[in-house]
């Protein structure tokens, strides 16, 4: 007798497995093979989720989708968490959630302001340009390389409405001060954290802070699908404002598959429609088309289960390379965690002082020759980037340390993919370069 299609689908999932755990990583030669500063880290729990979601056929969110958003929301304290195809996109849709006219008096308006960092990621900033908002630009702290805060308190307006700040390299912001200044001022928080899942501050998890958080599960941050992210919120009514906006702008909630779910499709006046019409067809935002498949989200699922020990591994990797270039503070400008914050670092941080005998490019220079990759701290001073010439943004005061960062700074990679001979072969690639410097670490 032939097998039914769940045998069949048995069999599928341990020859996935099978093969997957056949593989066998190359050795790593010093020099030779790259060491990353980020990248996936999977075993054959994701290839078989991902496997298994493709047999069902349902190319949208399903079943995985809405395994992971439960999950996902418990593990970050906040009621609700909705999927979209990528951190980028999570921004957009929290940003835009927030101009929604259903939020009355409070919704952003164009032309009101947000404040934020230059020295940070495009699309952290991005949304609030594309919603025809003002960017106001705060300077940064060296060290944490975040938001500095009595500038930041400094740099209200008149027409301020809202802060969107990321928590860089998953180093939290001051989450006391920002969230103390938001509430006094009345100002909505949108929390950035596409590189900090896993941190906490104060003993509570990054993403439960805000009105409204953010996630991004590119190969290179804490939990990976490939690509995709999410919009996460306490407030039932930003739930329905995010989802309206990743799902065409649409009025209705219903999801993929299912009609009538309020029990008011066809008996409603909404705009100048006729009555009754279809409110499956019915648009209350200019909304998009941001969702994800199951199959990412499958692979999300599987990766959940290791978030605790991914949060270890980075950790304890930063603190192998904190420990390393202790001595060298002379002419390093090393990391420290905010005061509270207990992060699960994304990468290591440092900048070249001003005055040391080389520059940025001669140590990244070296660290390439050695196969060592590095990344800038992301778009430095963004006010001096191409894409932002002719936007109309503010600068509260002066952007000194995001200059700095723009000449000086770099990071390196601590994800749970680094070996130990990896990451001896980057501190001895440091020592080099800092010998031949003439330099030596201090007792």
């Amino acid at each position: 007798m032939s097998a039914t299609a769940p045998e069949l689908r048995e069999q599928i999932l341990a020859l996935t497995r099978a093969h997957h755990e056949a593989q066998v990583a190359p050795p790593f030669i010093p020099g030779e093979t790259p060491v990353p500063v980020a990248g996936r880290v999977h075993d054959a729990d994701e290839v078989e989720r991902l496997v298994d979601a493709s047999l069902d056929m349902w190319l949208t969110a399903g079943r995985y989708a809405e395994e992971f958003e439960r999950r996902f929301a418990a593990l970050l304290s906040v009621r609700h968490a909705l999927l979209c195809n990528s951190g980028s996109s999570a921004n957009l849709l929290a940003v835009s959630a927030l101009t929604s006219p259903r939020l009355g008096a409070r919704r952003l308006q164009p032309g009101d302001e947000v404040l934020t960092v230059a020295a940070g990621f495009p699309t952290t900033v991005n949304p609030i340009i594309q919603n025809g908002l003002v960017p106001v630009f705060v300077d940064i702290e060296p060290e944490t390389w975040n938001v500095d805060v009595d500038r930041l308190a400094a740099a209200v307006g008149p027409r301020t409405k809202a802060i969107v700040l990321a928590h860089t390299l998953g180093n939290p912001f001051d989450l006391d001060a920002v969230s103390k200044l938001a509430r006094e001022r009345g100002l909505w928080l949108v929390e950035d954290c596409c590189d900090a899942i896993g941190s906490t501050y104060r003993g509570e998890p990054c993403g439960s802070f805000g009105d409204v958080s953010t996630a991004s599960f590119y190969p290179a941050h804490h939990l990976t699908m490939g690509e995709g992210g999410a919009v996460m919120t306490k407030r039932p009514l930003l739930r329905t404002l995010v989802e309206s906006f990743r799902d065409w702008g649409r009025d209705c909630w219903c999801g993929p598959g299912e009609e009538n779910t309020c029990g008011k499709r066809y008996c409603q006046q909404l705009g100048e429609l006729p009555y009754g019409y279809d409110h499956k067809y019915t648009y209350s935002h200019l909304g998009y088309n941001l969702k994800l498949t199951d199959m990412q989200a499958a692979v999300g699922v599987a990766q959940l289960d290791k978030l605790a020990g991914f949060g270890d591994a980075r950790r304890r990797n930063w603190q192998t390379l904190r420990s390393a270039l202790a001595g060298f503070e002379d002419v390093l400008i090393l990391p420290r965690a905010t005061e509270g914050a207990d992060p699960s670092w994304f990468g290591f941080a440092l900048a070249v002082r001003p005055g040391a005998p080389f520059t940025r490019d001669d140590l990244l220079a070296h660290l390439e020759r050695r196969r060592v990759a590095t990344r800038l701290l992301f778009g430095g001073n963004l006010t001096r980037q191409p894409a932002y010439r002719g936007v109309d943004y503010r600068i509260a005061g002066d952007l000194g340390v995001s200059d700095l960062a723009a000449g000086a700074a770099f990071w390196l990679g601590v994800y749970p993919g680094l070996t130990s001979e990896m990451l001896d072969h980057v501190i001895d690639s440091l020592h080099e370069f800092l010998a031949v410097a003439g330099l030596r670490k201090a007792a």
